[in-house]
């Protein structure tokens, strides 16, 4: 067995690789940019070595600067994580003749599946069923509109050497198919430093399901079941699940036997993932092979009880897989929810700054339930503008799907996130919408429910009764201790009211508190009582309450008269008044957000990459105005209607802030 080893990534996985490590008694190495000087996986590691500055393709994807490193600390294998330079043949076969062990497959394998093109052709060799596509190299975007009406509305753009959906855009029509071109080679020669794309079929309503994979060096391989990955945006997955709602066992064991025969048939050794997109009727289609680790692999482990890094070292030092695919049974359900820096109100744009607060739930595991959080950063840590937005996935077990769900919803509404925009709120509203509880779910899932847009969760009437109890409850204690404050008045005790009115979502609940030692008793007018006991008190971020029994999680901030609340993914001001306040606060004039329609205002951090209009210029509705670059994607801000440029207030290459002004309309 290795005695130590090189993580050449960054961020969650490269402190996951680390945990295991320290687990079976390897030292580890850590390298970082500059960015990532004071990162968590540089604390973790046993040692950290600098290899450049912050951009990515001047630091954690140049060969030569991840070599050199592995020659300073004598490391005598390297673990590549997901990403980067995870499915690079060249970085395998460097190490390889450096004599180092790369934890993954050998580097004719990672040609022959790590290259989208290269792998559908021998996918459809082997016979193996694949999307209609074009799998050439394609030229231009006049070359690129012309195969995509040969191939037929709507079509996928993707980056050969892609993966996390850079470098990859859904096209509907001929102009689409001319923009995306440009764009998916630009974001796949950053991200990749490699621009080819191919285009293929565009599957109406699919699941996106995959299997994992693990080969040793002595000719076996298993598959460990399959994961459900349909919820996804900008088709970069969000939440994942294991196994899937959708599979039947004879489907999971035909994709199962075909993942390996394919792993085979390019002697793959390591874990892999085949990817399938699975029709309506349980067909399948070969998507692509990741020859690497994925990051969903929690929910897989959760399943079986594998460590997936653990068995990836044990095959590259040589060792035979431990077990048998008669061995791998499917325990209980797991979720996977991924925590970007994101904010889900701005179209899930990327955000940056400090975390000013990030607690995340407590991890423990019992025989009925499990919480586990894979994380790479920590409070008072920044979110940079340089890397992949996702900063945590937050799993959950339990031996059901409904138990997994409850699970996560308990532990979306224990996280506390603050500093910067976060997708916390939607993947909780995710977790109550009856389509994903039922499992009723497709790729298209976001575009189709939230078509507008996330703009936060609406509670049901139970659950906003259930709020509206807590709030009361709350404004009680903090009632009472408002009456303590010294330095009232003589003669003018304050005291504690028991009828009150709560306003939350629209909705007014005028409600009657008796309480004791042991909670409130809140009473609504159409004679609901509500039994509310909490240890909260005022101050506090989080509440913990019961009612009737059940437990309720909201994260707690103060407002006038009242409170912010945040659970379930809804995002409520909830105002708690006497009856006469809130007969007077209904005639107090509302106030009115400021007209920004006469500009465009950068919607992220980020660095403007091309202004495509001229002051004096008249534009379209639809038609593209700048590009602003973040987080390794670029994003094309267009018209949303016809007008006159004023003025333009950004050149190409200015580095924006939040609602910082590229241009003005007449």
């Amino acid at each position: 067995m290795f005695k130590k080893i090189l993580i050449a990534n960054r961020g969650e996985i490269a402190c996951r690789v680390i945990k295991t490590a320290r687990k079976m008694g390897i030292a580890t190495v850590a390298v970082y940019s500059d960015a990532d000087r004071n990162a968590l996986h540089v604390k973790m590691a046993d040692e950290a070595i600098h290899i450049g500055p912050s951009p990515a393709n001047q630091s954690y994807i140049v060969i030569d600067k991840i070599m050199e490193a592995v020659r300073q600390s004598g490391a005598e294998a390297v673990h590549p994580g997901y990403g980067f330079l995870s499915e690079n043949m060249n970085f395998a076969a460097a190490l390889e003749a450096a004599g180092v062990v790369f934890v993954g497959p050998p580097s004719p394998a990672i040609e022959a599946m790590g290259d989208k093109i290269t792998s559908k052709k021998l996918a459809q060799e082997a016979g193996v069923s694949t999307v209609p596509g074009y799998m050439g190299l394609i030229a231009d975007g006049d070359e690129a509109v012309k195969i995509s009406g040969e191939i037929g509305y709507p079509v996928m753009i993707k980056a050969s050497a892609g993966g996390g959906g850079k470098g990859m855009r859904i096209a509907w029509s001929e102009s689409e198919v001319k923009e995306g071109f440009e764009s998916s080679k630009n974001e796949a020669a950053s991200s990749f430093g490699d621009d080819r794309i191919f285009i293929e079929k565009f599957v109406t309503q699919p699941r996106h399901i995959e299997i994992q994979v693990l080969a040793d060096k002595h000719g076996n391989c298993v598959y460990l079941h399959e994961r459900e990955c349909s919820i996804q945006r900008r088709n970069q997955k969000v939440i994942e699940e294991a196994p899937s709602p959708f599979l039947d066992e004879a489907t999971r064991r035909a994709m199962g036997e075909q993942a390996c025969a394919l792993a085979r048939a390019v002697g793959y050794t390591s874990a892999g993932t085949v990817e399938f997109i699975v029709d309506g009727n349980r067909n399948f289609y070969f998507l692509e092979m990741n020859t690497r680790l994925q990051v969903e692999h929690p929910v897989t482990e959760l399943i079986t009880g594998i460590d997936l890094v653990e068995q990836m070292i044990r095959v590259a030092a040589g060792e035979a897989l431990p077990f048998a695919q008669s061995d791998l049974r499917i325990n209980g359900w797991a979720m996977e929810s991924r925590l970007y820096a994101e904010d889900p109100y701005r179209n899930f744009l990327p955000s940056i700054g400090r975390l000013t607060r990030y607690r995340p739930p407590v991890e423990s595991a019992t025989t009925t339930a499990v919480v586990r959080n894979d994380t790479g950063v920590f409070e008072g840590g920044e979110i940079s503008m340089y890397y992949d937005p996702m900063i945590a996935k937050l799993c959950t077990w339990a031996p059901t799907r409904a138990g997994a769900i409850e699970e996560m919803r308990l532990a979306l509404d224990t996280f506390e996130v603050e500093g910067i925009g976060h997708n916390l709120p939607f993947v909780a509203a995710v977790m109550d919408h009856p389509r994903f509880v039922s499992g009723d779910i497709t790729t298209a899932f976001i575009a189709e429910e939230y078509p507008d847009g996330f703009q936060g969760a609406t509670l049901d009437e139970p659950t906003l009764r259930r709020a509206a109890a807590a709030a009361a409850a709350m404004n009680r204690v903090a009632e009472i201790r408002r009456t303590r404050i010294t330095g009232t008045m003589d003669n003018h005790e304050r005291k504690v009211g028991v009828d009150w009115v709560v306003t939350l979502q629209g909705q007014s609940f005028p409600v009657t508190i008796a309480a004791d030692r042991e909670g409130s008793t809140v009473c609504f007018a159409d004679g609901e009582a509500l039994r509310v006991a909490s240890d909260w008190t005022p101050g506090q971020p989080l509440a913990r309450v019961s009612v009737n029994g059940a437990p309720l999680v909201m994260k707690v901030g103060k407002i006038p008269s009242g409170f912010h609340l945040r659970l379930r993914g809804a995002d409520l001001k909830v105002h708690v008044r006497t009856p006469r306040q809130a007969e007077l606060a209904l005639l107090m004039p509302e106030k009115l957000a400021p007209d920004t329609s006469r500009y465009l205002l950068c919607p992220m951090p980020g660095l403007v990459v091309k202004i495509n209009v001229a002051e004096g210029d008249e534009v379209q509705e639809g038609q593209p105005l700048a590009t602003v670059e973040a987080m390794k994607m670029e994003n094309i801000l267009k018209a949303e209607r016809r007008g006159v440029v004023k003025k333009i207030s950004a050149s190409p290459g200015a580095s924006l802030r939040v609602d910082e002004v590229i241009m003005e309309f007449e």
